[in-house]
């Protein structure tokens, strides 16, 4: 299960209906169409899909794998449904986000829970949150040991930042549950790597709402690396699990232009997406929940 997406700039003010209820202004519609514009599209919902069919195929024929979206289709439900119809007699619902707050992912429990009830199923389950999982965790660190080698070859020394998607300090202050488990995720991707590798730890890809959401934000993180000097860097991102939007634009158009700005060479690795290494932590979460 994950927060879903529309897939083009047509789509746009259709799944902002659905998310704001007719509360998102005509200018931030017009500001998201354009992002899209600059993407070329979100291929979120299509690789969710693809993380299930892969998923599928690796636990073998004792399982049937759909991929659910709270705010477009496929829904969440409406993959309960399938699952049911596929002959499924138990379910297990995993959220695409190795870290979660509580209160946000209790959304996606509920829905899920709802609509395996609907289907007369008794044995349900949404597993919990995984930061440590050690396929995720050896993914993640081998993508940042060999986006570090090909750094090297340009002579330059280069920080990471890991990045998580913000939230609204309100939230977290309520459940901080949610940092611990960001930190304990940079924490075990860090023994994985140099002992002498610099890091920050930042936030991106905030609401557009005035209350406050997490600090330090990347863009105050690259403005600190460039006053210090710094010549290069590389954005780890440690809880998007495939290229949706906030990859596409708020990373590599957005942060790489302000990147450009300071003469910092902008650097990421490349998200887990369906590496087979990943469908086996989605593997060891399915059985394990």
């Amino acid at each position: 299960m994950t927060y879903g997406s529309a897939t083009t700039a047509e789509h746009v003010a259709g799944y902002f209906e659905r998310i704001y209820k007719g509360k998102a202004s005509a200018a931030l519609i017009a500001d998201f169409e354009k992002r899209y514009v600059l993407v070329g599209g979100s291929p979120l919902v299509d690789i969710t899909k693809a993380q299930a069919k892969a998923l599928e195929k690796f636990l073998g024929n004792r399982y049937v794998v759909r991929a659910g979206m709270r705010h477009s289709e496929p829904f969440i439900g409406d993959m309960v449904a399938e699952c049911i119809s596929a002959g499924a007699e138990t379910l297990v619902g995993v959220i695409l986000s190795p870290q979660f707050s509580s209160p946000i992912m209790e959304a996606y429990k509920t829905t899920f829970m709802e609509a395996a009830r609907a289907q007369g199923i008794e044995h349900a389950v949404v597993a919990g949150p995984w930061p440590t999982e050690e396929h995720f965790v050896e993914l993640l660190a081998r993508r940042t040991n060999e986006a570090f080698t090909k750094i090297a070859e340009e002579g330059l020394s280069t920080p990471v930042v890991f990045t998580t998607h913000s939230l609204p300090k309100k939230v977290v202050d309520k459940d901080p549950g949610y940092l611990k488990q960001l930190r304990a995720t940079i924490d075990a991707v860090r023994k994985k790597l140099a002992p002498d590798t610099e890091w920050y730890a930042a936030y991106q890809s905030a609401g557009h709402t005035p209350e406050e959401w997490l600090k330090p934000d990347l863009t105050d993180i690259l403005a600190a690396l460039a006053k210090e000097g710094r010549r290069a860097v590389l954005i780890v991102p440690i809880q998007f699990l495939a290229d949706h939007l906030e990859i596409l634009y708020d990373l590599d158009i957005a942060a790489r232009a302000q990147c450009e700005e300071f003469g910092i060479a902008y650097h990421r690795i490349e998200l887990p997406n369906i590496d087979p290494l990943f469908i086996e932590a989605l593997a060891a979460v399915a059985k394990h929940p």
